[in-house]
């Protein structure tokens, strides 16, 4: 069995609007609502096998304080620009690509391409926040496998959702 978790970048900061979008940085909020949601993660039983990142600023930035707190090596980070503001398919065919070792993959990205890639799935949530994850398991042995079909989510939370298990 596969799980994959979708993580949307935290809240990115706008205070210096010279930046080109890439490298927007986490706001305030960013970086206390990352720490909150790996807890909560942890508290889920997750145990991460890979964290796969898009290049963005806020998304590494996302990750790297994930695995800080779940005590996933940062050097094990996986990061690609094919990730940053990735379509639907786009991230598909990164997440098909990964290692079949790699058993619960936390992958780190954008709207609308994770919107997007959700409904794709069968679900409808509407907007997935800033800092907010989604979960889908899938039995599948291999992440070449992986289709809407297969998927089934297990679980949606964001930062002002009260923690449920």
């Amino acid at each position: 069995m596969k799980k994959l978790i979708l993580v949307r970048h935290g809240k990115s900061s706008w205070k210096d609007y010279s930046l080109a979008d890439h490298d927007r940085p986490l706001a305030k909020r960013g970086n206390r609502d990352a720490p909150i949601m790996a807890e909560r993660l942890i508290k889920r039983g997750i145990s991460p096998d890979l964290l796969f990142s898009s290049t963005a600023l806020r998304a590494k930035r996302t990750a790297e304080i994930t695995a800080e707190v779940m005590g996933y090596p940062q050097d094990r980070i996986e990061i690609t620009r094919n990730l940053y503001h990735a379509s639907s398919s786009s991230i598909l065919r990164e997440i098909q690509k990964l290692d079949s070792k790699h058993d619960t993959v936390l992958v780190f990205g954008h709207n609308p391409g994770f919107n997007d890639f959700i409904e794709d799935f069968g679900y409808d949530i509407y907007n997935l926040p800033t800092s907010g994850q989604f979960c889908f398991q899938a039995e599948i042995d291999n992440w070449s496998e992986l289709r809407p079909v297969v998927a089934k989510g297990e679980f949606f939370d964001y930062p002002k959702k009260e923690f449920e298990i």
